[in-house]
């Protein structure tokens, strides 16, 4: 009678909104109602939250039994539903999404009360929380690891039910997504019913996702298979630059993003970095200054204050534009949302996927992403993310395998919240699938280390954080060590940040330590869509005022170069392949025909059976060029590794640039890559192959240095070192500094501490990609290798030369070097063309590159010509 009172009462709220549950929405409701655990994959907007929640409520609430008085105030339930979000911009729009059904329920029921918990959650309502924790509660990672911490954390959190992770995708392939597996499984420990589901939009391998999250336990994939419509298509410039470079075509396309965002009425704006977002608010507001209060800037550096107000703006439709990064990429739910721009590549399958998904955010409403190139070649990738999608073929994300660093950190977290006993939490750990191989050797050093930092730190009393008592459960036996310890807990490790605040005003955000450093009293830079001077920097804190007119700098943030995707890559050679046999089937691949016929025409095109190699000979020295299509990290390791080896034949000094479609070796003397490139192409064979390349690998780069800062947030996480208590955040020269220590004390006393070793292993597997490496080179064994000498660089090797030319200091301006070469190189192409209508006016250039200030003016406007925009070219429907 019960579970028939609350289905009635939530089919009266689904139906009042003129909804019909989908067919994937019952089975959900169905596996929840069994107790089964599971994962959901549905489209964005198709009704995953209900589809979990409305499951959750029917399962779960408990129709209220008659009173003995009509005045007998209800009790709320114990916490009984926990919902993870992988970002605190998620939590207070979920949460508004679950209360409205509760609000439904009305007084039949038993009361349920919801709540959020994150790094925003104020005070006052932490502090109310910690005497009653409400029946669902909205949290991330790093607070859930904060609730296991609590001293009574078995009893705050045996009554789970239910734990649902939102966005599972997000968390699936770095620490946080291991951090959740841990924290799985103590929940199942206290609560072996508990019932887990995970949901998400973009993945590629469903299966392993799910194991991931329930490990051993078994479950029901629930896919959504929901009709909807989307767009996917590219704004093009009236004319593909035959020899462009990265970023050239980038504000340029300006007037005609103006032009899209005024025909919708309420568009997203994504840009790759927060610095590319800064520079295009700034840019969209000087171009349409009326537009001020219409349009805004979102990224995770701006203060919570500023990010709500921008949100809350979105929901009601009151902005026209908001320019932002991956702070918006997630199930935040704006539905007056019309129209998605994303400026440059996305780089993968599955983040276009993701960000078209935040236009037409509900079952029915069509999605439309528009590609903003910034490099002519980037078009080609939007043609090949429309055939990618249209094969449903989207990138795989797998789990991280027994990082040590976040199971001792796990460890002393367990030991805060009651304490554990070394066997039955190993048996515990191996339940989940990123420690389901642990050995014992391992488990037996991660018990050292907390209770001794091993043998290198023993007699050091703060590296004593746990230690067994006289029953044989360990414990953390200081205080002091206990409040440093839930004061660092989580596994995001950036770079120190200070914050951004007016002088007698009000806070703006935070910018990376290490930019502000280089910055002396007087300088400008450009931050939240504002221009500022630096006053003075002071307790952590840089004090602005307002400025203007003066040339600003713009912060840069780590994280902002991501390498383009495996499954992205190959259908943009699949796509040249078809431009190399005459097939231009797409608007962008006609649009950038006339770069890809001069560079079939002087060189060729790369094909998935061929791989293009080409060599120049300049002032400049001996160039190679070749074309894997790989992605940048993977073309860093190849490019170092193949002068490495060219090294031990003759010794040379390269230098080396790299793009995600290849990369250029520049030697100063004569080099014969003829003979020399199939021998240092080949792939080691035989017993040892694998380890003969890791040492070749490691042998080719500054290794040491480059695992030596891994180190460092592995020593971070690890509880080596901590950021400070409140108020007294240590600089990352301070944290550097004590990282350095302990990866020379290790190396000198310690030399077998697993933590050393897996600072090499996540340069290798994380920075370097070496199974993507060597994947690369296992290919390029079964392709045919096409050389050819060149008389002048062309459409592909260009930017790869331009990108070494910004790296060396010359007298000469960079800007006008270039546009001195695209002069000769054009009339070495036959000066003006047609194509598609289109005629080319020999000798432009049309140089927007996004960096610090104002772009410089195009050459043909230098000259006093100025080409009005050409319209946009939009593709039909998916």
């Amino acid at each position: 009678m019960s579970s028939r009172i609350v289905k009635t009462a939530l089919d009266t709220w689904f139906a009042a909104r003129g909804w019909k549950p989908f067919k994937f929405q019952r089975e959900v409701w169905k596996s929840i109602a069994d107790g089964r655990s599971g994962m959901l994959h549905a489209t964005t907007g198709a009704g995953k939250t209900y589809a979990v929640w409305l499951g959750a409520l029917q399962a779960f609430v408990r129709a209220r039994k008659a009173a003995a008085s009509t005045n007998a105030r209800p009790v709320a339930e114990p916490l009984t539903v926990l919902w993870l979000t992988p970002m605190r911009a998620l939590a207070a729009d979920t949460l508004r999404a679950l209360q409205q059904p509760l609000e439904a329920l009305g007084a039949e029921v038993h009361p349920w009360s919801a709540g959020a918990r994150s790094g925003d959650t104020t005070s006052a309502e932490r502090s109310a929380q910690n005497q009653r924790l409400p029946t669902v509660l909205v949290t991330t990672p790093e607070s859930l690891s904060l609730l296991i911490a609590r001293a009574d954390a078995r009893e705050v959190l045996g009554h789970v039910r239910m734990a649902v992770v939102d966005e599972w995708h997000e968390l699936l392939g770095n620490k946080r997504g291991v951090q959740v597996q841990l924290a799985l499984a103590r929940l199942r420990r206290w609560n072996p019913g508990i019932a887990v589901w995970g949901m998400s939009a973009t993945l590629g391998n469903l299966h392993e996702a799910m194991h991931a999250l329930l490990g051993h336990e078994d479950g029901v994939l629930v896919q959504g298979q929901v009709p909807k419509k989307l767009v996917v298509d590219s704004l093009l410039p009236g004319v593909a630059e035959r020899f462009p470079w990265g970023g050239h075509l980038g504000l340029t396309m300006l007037p005609q993003v103006i032009e899209e965002i005024a025909a919708s009425s309420t568009t997203l704006v994504f840009t790759n970095t927060r610095s590319q977002a800064e520079i295009w608010y700034q840019a969209m507001l000087e171009a349409k200054p009326e537009w001020a209060g219409l349009i805004a800037l979102h990224h995770g550096s701006l203060d919570r204050e500023v990010r709500e107000w921008v949100e809350l703006g979105l929901k009601s439709g009151e902005l026209k534009a908001v320019v932002c990064t991956s702070s918006l990429d997630l199930g935040v739910d704006f539905l007056p949302v019309e129209r998605v721009l994303q400026i440059g590549s996305p780089k993968g399958v599955a983040r276009l996927l993701q960000r078209a998904g935040r236009s037409g955010h509900a079952p029915g409403r069509p999605s439309r992403i528009t590609l903003v190139p910034t490099h002519s070649v980037e078009m080609v990738e939007g043609s090949a993310a429309r055939v990618a999608i249209a094969a449903g073929h989207i990138e795989a994300r797998h789990s991280p395998e027994q990082p040590l660093d976040v199971l001792v950190q796990h460890l002393v977290t367990v030991a805060l919240g009651g304490g554990f006993v070394p066997d039955d939490l190993y048996e515990e750990v191996r339940g989940t699938a990123a420690y389901e191989s642990l050995s014992r050797e391992n488990w037996q050093w991660c018990l050292e280390f907390v209770a001794q930092g091993g043998p290198s730190l023993a007699a050091y009393p703060d590296y004593k954080r746990v230690v067994p008592d006289a029953e044989g459960v360990w414990r953390v036996p200081d205080a002091r060590l206990a409040r440093r310890h839930r004061m660092n807990i989580g596994t995001i490790v950036s770079d120190a940040s200070i914050s951004v605040q007016y002088v007698g005003g009000s806070k703006i955000g935070s910018v990376e330590e290490s930019f502000v450093a280089r910055m002396k009293a007087g300088d400008c830079f450009l931050f939240g869509g504002r221009m500022l001077e630096l006053v003075r920097i002071h307790d952590m804190t840089a004090w602005v005022r307002r400025a203007s007119g003066k040339r600003a700098a713009v912060p840069r943030w780590g994280g902002g170069r991501m390498p383009l995707s495996n499954t992205l890559a190959d259908a943009v050679v699949q796509q040249l392949a078809q431009a190399g046999e005459g097939r231009y089937d797409s608007p962008e691949l006609q649009c950038v025909r006339p770069l890809l016929e001069i560079q079939q025409q002087w060189s060729a095109l790369p094909t998935p059976q061929t791989l293009l190699a080409e060599t120049l000979s300049t002032r400049e020295g001996s160039h190679l060029f070749l074309y894997p299509f790989a992605g940048r990290h993977v073309h860093l390791g190849l490019a170092s590794l193949l002068a490495w080896r060219v090294a031990q034949h003759e010794a040379r000094t390269f230098s080396i640039a790299v793009n995600d479609y290849g990369f250029e070796l520049l030697s100063a003397t004569e080099v014969d890559w003829p003979a020399l490139l199939p021998q240092v192409l080949m792939l080691p064979q035989g017993d040892g192959a694998r380890e003969l390349l890791l040492h070749e690998v490691l042998a080719s780069l500054n290794a040491g240095e480059l695992a030596q800062r891994r180190f460092r947030e592995i020593a971070r996480v690890s509880g080596l070192i901590y950021q400070g208590y409140p108020g007294e955040k240590r600089s990352s020269k301070q944290l550097q500094a004590s990282s350095s220590l302990f990866w020379e004390v290790f190396r000198k006393y310690d030399p077998g501490n697993r933590l050393l070793l897996q600072a090499e292993q996540e340069l290798l597997a994380q920075e370097l990609e070496i199974g993507r490496l060597r994947a690369s080179l296992e290919r390029i064994a079964t392709q045919r290798l096409v050389l050819k000498p060149l008389a002048r660089p062309t459409p592909f090797s260009f930017p790869l030369m331009v990108e070494l030319f910004r790296e060396k200091l010359s007298n000469e301006n960079v800007a006008d070097r270039i546009a001195r070469m695209v002069e000769q190189l054009e009339k070495a192409a036959g000066g003006a063309v047609t194509a598609g209508g289109v005629e080319r006016v020999k000798g432009t250039l049309a140089f927007g590159q996004e960096g610090p200030g104002k772009p410089p003016k195009p050459v043909s406007q230098r000259r006093g010509r100025r080409r009005p925009p050409r319209p946009s070219r939009p593709l039909p429907p998916l």
